[in-house]
Parts: structure tokens; C-alpha cells; sequence
């Protein structure tokens, strides 16, 4: 037997909040100039700490760079702002609220 919802009463395979979340999440996706001409992508409106966390992980891994998190915003350094896009469409995040 399947894993029950508690809150909808359905599979879990089925209704999962997580995906849910993401859809409705408006980010904006933004590169900054740091110093010494370095360049970091600043990526903002994440509705916990612990989603920022996960994309920053996955982020760093795909593009092999450094990256850090604070108060909900990731911090990547990189100036690949079309790949980050790209990259957040294929972890669930809707294509029209990415403000990028």
C-alpha cells in the first residue's frame, strides 16, 4: 500500500506540496559586479531557507562554481544567467515567473 497524505488523503506520488510550492514562486534572477570585476548571480524569492539551500547545491554542481546562501537569496559566481534559467526550468520552477 501506498504512503497516504494525512493533509489531502491522497498518494503522495500523487500530491506532493513541494511541487506545488515551486510553481507558485516568483524568483528573480539577477548577475552583479563584485570586486575585482567578478561577476555573481543573485537569485531571490525562495519561500524557505532550506529550498535556497538546495538550489544552491544543485546550481553549484551543474556549473561548477562557488556559491553561498543568505536570508533566502543564493549567491553563485558565475556569469551564466541564461544556463541558471535553464537550469531552475528543470528543477520545477514555472518558466513565466523567473524574472530573468
Amino acid at each position: 500500500m501506498k504512503d497516504i497524505s494525512a493533509v489531502s488523503h491522497l498518494s503522495k506520488d500523487i500530491f506532493d506540496l513541494n511541487v506545488i510550492s515551486k510553481e507558485s514562486q516568483q524568483i528573480k534572477v539577477r548577475v552583479e559586479r563584485k570586486k575585482f570585476k567578478k561577476f555573481a548571480i543573485i537569485i531571490s524569492g525562495f519561500n524557505s531557507e532550506s529550498d535556497a539551500k538546495d538550489i544552491e547545491k544543485y546550481l553549484k554542481k551543474k556549473l561548477a562554481c562557488g556559491g553561498t546562501t543568505k536570508n533566502k537569496t543564493v549567491e553563485i559566481q558565475s556569469n551564466k544567467k541564461d544556463k541558471v534559467k535553464e537550469l531552475l526550468i528543470l528543477k520545477g520552477y514555472q518558466k513565466e515567473l523567473i524574472d530573468a
